[in-house]
């Protein structure tokens, strides 16, 4: 998961990226709206979270100005306005969801979650694939009801394929989705990656291919017997 991370609190964004980290996601992060509205044009995110009081531009103006250019990523607008007619205007802004500060970090990764889910037209934690299962609430992944132990980033990649079902994934792509911006991009740690997955879900179903590689353009999962 990438997330975009638009917030000018450095207590709060700072505990952000402390939390999101701990359950694995990449985060690109701003302290204002100008580098924020770069950054969510220039990167390629999962979700973004986006307050609304931000120097230079507003948040509001930064949701605007993605949804026009046709940036379509899941928005949750995070603020301490909480009246209903700031809703109304984050909403009708472009945002998907709306959360007021205070809040509780499990409730704030719940509904990201939640959003990337519905963005990939999952509406439940469980997303399957021929007898593949991933929970994307728990982070566990199971094989005709058998537990494959998985590595963090191992996790990472398969759970990226299992949100773009049937979709041609490549290398460059996950590489974006499962590190930080300053990573090594001709590493073929991907390739490690998907291997070891390969081989996990073999000793399981070898009679089944589930990640396919489509030489010079990257990977596509599916369920093929």
């Amino acid at each position: 998961m990438r997330v975009l991370l638009i917030e000018d609190d450095d207590n709060l964004r700072s505990v952000l990226l402390k939390r999101f980290d701990e359950v694995g996601y990449v985060v690109d992060e701003a302290d204002n709206g100008e580098d924020g509205l770069f950054k969510g044009r220039e990167y390629p995110a999962d979700v973004a979270v986006i307050d609304l009081g931000l120097p230079r531009i507003s948040g509001m103006e930064v949701i605007r100005t993605l949804r026009e250019e046709g940036i379509d990523f899941p928005i949750i607008v995070l603020t301490a306005r909480g009246s209903w007619q700031d809703k109304v205007m984050g909403l009708d802004a472009g945002a998907d969801d709306y959360l007021v500060k205070p809040f509780h970090f499990p409730e704030l990764l719940a509904r990201i979650n939640a959003l990337v889910r519905r963005s990939s037209g999952n509406a439940t934690p469980e997303i399957t694939c021929g007898e593949l299962v991933i929970n994307t609430s728990h982070q566990d992944v199971k094989l005709k009801d058998e537990l494959l132990t998985l590595t963090s980033y191992e996790y990472k990649v398969l759970e990226y394929l299992m949100l773009h079902q049937d979709e041609v994934v490549s290398k460059t792509t996950l590489t974006e989705h499962i590190y930080h911006q300053d990573y090594d991009r001709d590493s073929n740690v991907i390739e490690v990656f998907v291997g070891r997955l390969r081989k996990k879900i073999a000793e399981v179903d070898p009679d089944t291919t589930y990640i396919e590689t489509l030489r010079g353009r990257g990977y596509r999962l599916r369920n093929r017997d």
